[in-house]
């Protein structure tokens, strides 16, 4: 029987835990209800992602774009610097930031001993991109589809409004990352060898991935599905062709579970600490002022809150200490908890995922480093897109 990962007991231990604020009646079944309600669609929508970009990425998706994002720097490091950003970028948009933690962390990291080079530059690449680019979609975050209600956007609606405060918070990541970690003095070397092309192992199934993952992304676009719905769909195709070619493949393995057992459990902590006096304490931090200063202070106690706590029951606790009409004040609470956890690792599930892969590829960051630098970055873009979503709006 396979050990159990010390984050697997983590996430035992914070549900057990949540389901003790429910047995003892520190939680009220009916906070213990609607939360859980709440979060039923983004599980749903989690579990099935996940293994839709688990199994895209075993067909070699992932690596087809990778070694061709590497191929198209032709030995620049300027170029493959500004690829891997929108790489990861459109990766977190489009694809959700666990799926950025999760495949593309691991298939950067294989790039870099591919190609001979440093390879932490591209784990910082990922972690951050997979945070600070999670403002434009609904799919993009679950704080964004926990938002969905109060916010009143459909895909398309929201990314008009966050387009700027997006673009603005992935320039910030980007001057951080060429300074901390990719100028010619951090890296490590002047240029790289362009890797040879990746060819999939099987074809087919490769396609066919592909094609369930661009319909995906299509799906979500159009709005005309719930989101779930979208991906569970698109998880049943390519589980159906594995299924048919690559069989050995489909293991119980491919499910999140640890994720599928830890949100609940946090949600259910955090609502407890709401209960009791968490609301009014996020009330007065974020206050009633639906201007740009109050949108600043919005983002200040979401990022701030996140990195303490963590960002998804955050927003929900947050989200409730907002006044009802103020819309741009919620959207800057978003950006917060999106683009400010980044500081902690506990501060978001995609970073708990992104530390666990570098772990198992024996790529260490030290976290004096790795928490210095993300604080810049932290004030940086929350400031910065906060500012923009003020200015746009």
């Amino acid at each position: 029987m396979k050990r159990l990962h010390r984050l697997d007991w983590l996430a035992g231990g914070i549900l057990i835990c949540g389901l003790l604020c429910v047995a003892t009646g520190a939680l009220p079944m009916g906070h213990a209800r609607d939360a859980m309600g709440r979060i039923a669609p983004l599980l749903a929508f989690l579990g099935t992602v996940i293994v839709l970009a688990e199994l895209a990425g075993r067909a070699g998706v992932f690596d087809v774009l990778a070694t061709g994002v590497a191929r198209a720097g032709r030995g620049s490091y300027g170029a493959l610097f500004v690829l891997c950003v929108v790489f990861a970028s459109v990766t977190t948009m489009t694809l959700n930031l666990d799926t950025t933690a999760v495949l593309l962390t691991p298939v950067m990291l294989a790039l870099a001993v591919r190609v001979g080079i440093a390879a932490v530059p591209l784990a910082m690449t990922t972690v951050w991109l997979a945070n600070t680019a999670s403002l434009l979609l609904p799919v993009s975050n679950l704080t964004n589809l926990l938002a969905a209600d109060r916010v009143a956007l459909d895909p398309l609606g929201l990314a008009a409004r966050m387009w700027a405060p997006q673009l603005a918070a992935i320039a910030v990541t980007m001057g951080c990352l060429w300074l901390f970690y990719w100028r010619p003095g951090k890296r490590g070397a002047r240029a790289y060898v362009p890797p040879e092309a990746y060819r999939p192992a099987d074809p087919v199934v490769f396609w066919v991935c592909g094609a369930a993952c661009a319909a995906f992304v299509l799906l979500l676009l159009l709005d005309v599905v719930p989101l779930w719905v979208a991906s569970a769909s698109a998880a049943a195709v390519v589980v159906a062709v594995h299924a048919v070619r690559q069989r050995s493949v489909l293991r119980a393995s491919l499910v999140p579970w640890r994720l599928l057992v830890l949100v609940p459990g946090l949600f259910l902590a955090v609502e407890t600490l709401d209960v009791h006096g968490l609301h009014a304490v996020l009330s007065t931090a974020v206050g009633s002022d639906g201007g740009a200063l109050g949108m600043l202070r919005a983002g200040a106690v979401g990022g701030g809150m996140s990195n303490a706590l963590n960002n998804l029951p955050v927003y929900l606790a947050t989200e409730s200490a907002v006044p009802v009409g103020n819309h741009d004040q919620l959207l800057a609470l978003l950006i917060g908890t999106n683009a400010g956890p980044v500081i902690t690792p506990w501060a978001s599930l995609a970073t708990l995922l992104w530390f666990e892969r570098c772990h198992a590829q024996q790529v260490k960051v030290p976290l004096t480093r790795f928490m210095g630098t993300g604080a810049v970055l932290a004030v940086g873009s929350v400031l910065a897109a906060s500012v923009a979503l003020a200015a746009a709006g």
